[in-house]
């Protein structure tokens, strides 16, 4: 039952549902908004004073969050926050994607990062380095072993054989 409520609620609009998932990307919008947040607009009527998500005519799937300042459902006044003249565009209630209902702070900030071409680049480069990158081999140094007795010198030694293996003659007194 919760899944059904979830997914009714987050059902996008691409989908035929009634959600839509925006990155703010730009400083319009600034105090409300910041580049990097993601503003999550559900359908409804807009009035004057919401934010808004549109679809400009003429421009694709583009989409522009700004504030409605006036007008009617035939055609809103448009503007962002941060500027000091009103959209070029008069979105109609059917270019009306979404009214902001929720804002999740930089969030965005991250996802843009993994659509960034030079970040995927320098992960696969720092990959190839590290996979073509020489290991440490550890070789002996023939200095160290002329210093060292092997152990079979070790053997003889203790049993009181001599280099060749044979035993040592020693003189008394």
């Amino acid at each position: 039952m919760a899944a059904a409520v979830a997914a009714w609620f987050l059902w996008p609009t691409s989908l035929g549902g009634c959600t839509t998932i925006t990155l703010v990307n730009g400083h319009s919008m600034e105090p409300t908004y910041y580049t990097g947040d993601v503003v999550i607009a559900r359908c409804g009527d807009p009035q004057v004073g919401d934010v808004v998500v549109y679809e400009p005519p003429g421009y694709g799937s583009a989409r522009v969050i700004h504030r409605i300042v006036g007008g009617t459902a035939d055609g809103w006044v448009i503007q962002g926050d941060n500027n000091e003249f009103e959209d070029p565009f008069t979105p109609t209630d059917d270019d009306v994607v979404g009214v902001a209902a929720l804002r999740v702070p930089r969030v965005g900030l991250a996802a843009s990062a993994l659509t960034n071409p030079w970040i995927w680049v320098s992960l696969i480069v720092l990959a190839l380095a590290l996979l073509v990158w020489p290991g440490r081999r550890e070789e002996p140094d023939e200095a160290d072993d002329a210093d060292e007795p092997d152990e079979s010198d070790e053997s003889d030694e203790a049993e009181g054989r001599g280099e060749l293996g044979a035993p040592e003659e020693v003189s008394g007194p």
